[in-house]
């Protein structure tokens, strides 16, 4: 219930004035409070789930945006001249790769900058031009040589030589055959030291598109991935440091298969961040059984994203 207040002000006139009681009072407050809270989102108990304004407006989660990140993460390698190398070299055809592009909505001036330019500086990944970095650290991996290419499991008798794998079947974009470039070209030259890190970290990098880890690249994904590692060691990236980067990138390649390990990681109390780079990228979770295994346990993330499928 109300009463009314009669005061009279400085100048002499009277106003009337509601007053409520204290029950009134309290029940409004509360009709306030469940409104406010109707409008705004209580919230999940894991502050994790709480969205800002701009996650919202862009429809990105507050996981999302940890994982794979909106504005994309600075790679701690440069890429200087490689694409234009490429290009010279035959191992990028590059009226192939523009009447690819054109069927794509053509190519960005960062991304022509990356495949014609002189002195690049680091790489960045970005959901936008994810697909792109594939192709160009595919081409790398593919051609630069290397004894991950001559001697490892690519050149197993069993499997009929290494001309029959997606990752090099699947290159069509080079002049010629990609036989032809594949561990031809000096891009990248490794120290013994240097050689033995990647090997050593490439067996233990998996992706969720197939049961191999990176020493065995037989898709385009893995052959990437392997061109990233020996890039990063030839410019003195650490072990440790290589496993945070390939973690970063695998999720832009593969944004479903990492956001759900995230929520998995998260329903045991583990935060993405606090999740070691090397363990999650352990056949255990990268691989297409690990991963298997895990959405068996939860719920798949679909983000709409993806670095591109097992080919050009």
């Amino acid at each position: 219930m109300t009463t009314l207040h009669r005061a009279t002000n400085a100048d002499g006139q009277v106003h009337e004035s509601k007053l409520w009681s204290k029950s009134s009072l309290a029940r409004w407050v509360a009709i306030f409070i469940f409104a406010t809270l109707l409008v705004v989102g209580v919230g999940s108990k894991n502050g994790d789930d709480r969205r800002s304004d701009g996650d919202l407006a862009s429809g990105k989660s507050a996981l999302e945006e940890k994982v794979i990140p909106a504005e994309g993460i600075e790679m701690p390698v440069r890429w200087g001249n490689l694409g234009r190398e490429m290009v010279e070299a035959g191992v990028i055809d590059s009226d192939k790769l523009e009447s690819l592009y054109s069927q794509r909505s053509g190519m960005t001036e960062e991304e022509k900058a990356l495949l014609y330019g002189e002195g690049n500086g680091n790489l960045r990944i970005t959901p936008q031009n994810s697909g792109f970095l594939l192709n160009m650290l595919w081409a790398l991996g593919l051609a630069n040589e290397n004894r991950i290419l001559e001697e490892g499991p690519m050149q197993d008798e069993r499997y009929g030589g290494a001309q029959g794998f997606a990752s090099t079947g699947g290159w069509t974009l080079s002049t010629g055959n990609a036989m032809d470039h594949y561990s031809a070209h000096s891009f990248i030259t490794l120290s013994s030291s240097e050689q033995e890190m990647v090997e050593r970290v490439a067996g233990n990098i998996y992706r969720p598109c197939c049961g191999n880890s990176t020493y065995f690249p037989d898709c385009n994904h893995g052959m990437a991935m392997l061109g990233l590692l020996e890039l990063m060691a030839s410019q003195g990236v650490g072990e440790e440091q290589m496993y945070e980067v390939a973690l970063q990138v695998n999720s832009y390649w593969f944004p479903d298969t990492y956001l759900t390990l995230a929520t998995y990681f998260k329903g045991r109390g583990v935060p993405w961040e606090d999740v070691g780079p090397k363990d999650v990228l352990g056949s255990a979770y990268s691989s297409a059984s690990g991963y298997g295994a895990i959405r068996a346990e939860v719920e798949p993330i679909q983000s709409g994203g993806g670095g591109g499928a097992c080919g050009v």
